[in-house]
């Protein structure tokens, strides 16, 4: 799974929403579906627009085209920091409304969409996921869920960061990439790590990052890291390269990942594997340094269950640096 970059729609009033909806149907156009499929992302965006500047005076949506294996959709995710949700369940009920409306909102977007999650701590905002897709895309295996979030510096229109997710039997390999600074030449940094990565991803994590370092070299460089996750075998093998943070948690233990000093293509004294063991449960948690290194899911009771999309939305909405691009990239074991 290749992962586009989002696109960020700030909404701060009603005259947002019908800018989302024409640059979502827009979208869903670009993507190929059809025109029911378009009506329905039409709706999900509307009303999830609609539902920020009401209940919470505001927040962002983001955007982006999703394929997997033929498959094509578009996936929203709405964002804010308003005073959340005291009863989850409830909101999702027709009629129910903390604002005086109708209270069709949240279940209306859920009743269009393939795939569709909320979650709210009360006072801290909430944070909902939604995709349509013209048919659902093929279910991911070996008991391992994964999803991610990649936004664009606030001040340019590409992302100079990229990730990406393949299958190659019982494992998952991972590519986080950062290209150096941000905008055109950092995304085509990016763009090369992505194709080697897809080139090479049979090989372990060192060999892969070996052959992006080498694809990097005519490029402004990278930090770039490549992880493995073998469900079967219960390990994860890392190697980075630069500053991409890694971390491995489970039943309230956090363990941090090792990458090394430097910038793939140009300044690389060692390329070095690390091995750490994976355990029914987990959960790991890659990102650029558009994320600060302080975030913890503890602020999030039940947060390492939900779709790691969601999880990657939450840490960006709460810890993003907004000085750079960002991307976080979730792996959750689905046991």
């Amino acid at each position: 799974m290749e992962v586009a970059e989002h696109a960020r729609l700030q909404v701060s009033d009603a005259s947002a929403a019908g800018r989302a909806r024409r640059v979502a149907t827009e979208l869903a156009r670009e993507v190929g579906l059809g025109a029911a499929d378009t009506g329905r992302v039409g709706i999900v965006v509307t009303e999830a627009a609609t539902n920020l500047v009401r209940h919470a005076g505001g927040g962002e949506l983001l955007l982006r085209a999703l394929e997997h294996d033929g498959a094509r959709g578009v996936g929203m995710l709405a964002l804010d920091r308003g005073p959340g949700l005291a009863n989850v369940a409830a909101a999702m009920r027709d009629g129910f409304s903390s604002a005086g409306t109708l209270g069709t909102g949240l279940g209306a977007i859920q009743r269009q969409s393939t795939l569709f999650d909320v979650y709210s701590t009360p006072g801290m905002g909430v944070a909902l996921l939604a995709t349509v897709w013209a048919k659902p895309p093929p279910a991911e295996e070996c008991g391992l869920v994964s999803g991610g979030i990649n936004v664009p510096h606030p001040h340019e229109d590409v992302s100079g960061d990229a990730w990406a997710v393949r299958a190659d039997g019982e494992r998952r390999l991972v590519l986080v990439c950062d290209g150096l600074g941000h905008g055109t030449e950092a995304a085509a940094a990016s763009a090369a790590a992505t194709a080697a990565f897809r080139r090479n991803a049979t090989g372990s994590p060192a060999v892969v990052l070996e052959h992006i370092h080498e694809a990097l070299r005519r490029t402004r460089g990278a930090a770039v890291a490549v992880t493995e996750v073998d469900r079967g075998r219960g390990l994860v093998r890392f190697a980075g390269i630069g500053n991409i943070a890694g971390t491995i948690a489970c039943n309230g233990t956090t363990r941090s990942v090792v990458s090394h000093h430097g910038t793939a293509g140009h300044d690389v004294r060692r390329i070095q594997e690390f091995t750490y063991p994976w355990t029914p449960g987990a959960l790991l948690v890659l990102h650029s340094d558009g994320l600060m290194s302080r975030w913890t899911l503890e602020r999030y009771p039940g947060l390492a269950s939900r779709h790691p999309m969601l999880t990657a939305a939450i840490l960006y909405r709460d810890f993003r640096r907004e000085r750079d691009d960002t991307s976080v990239v979730v792996l959750r074991d689905a046991a």
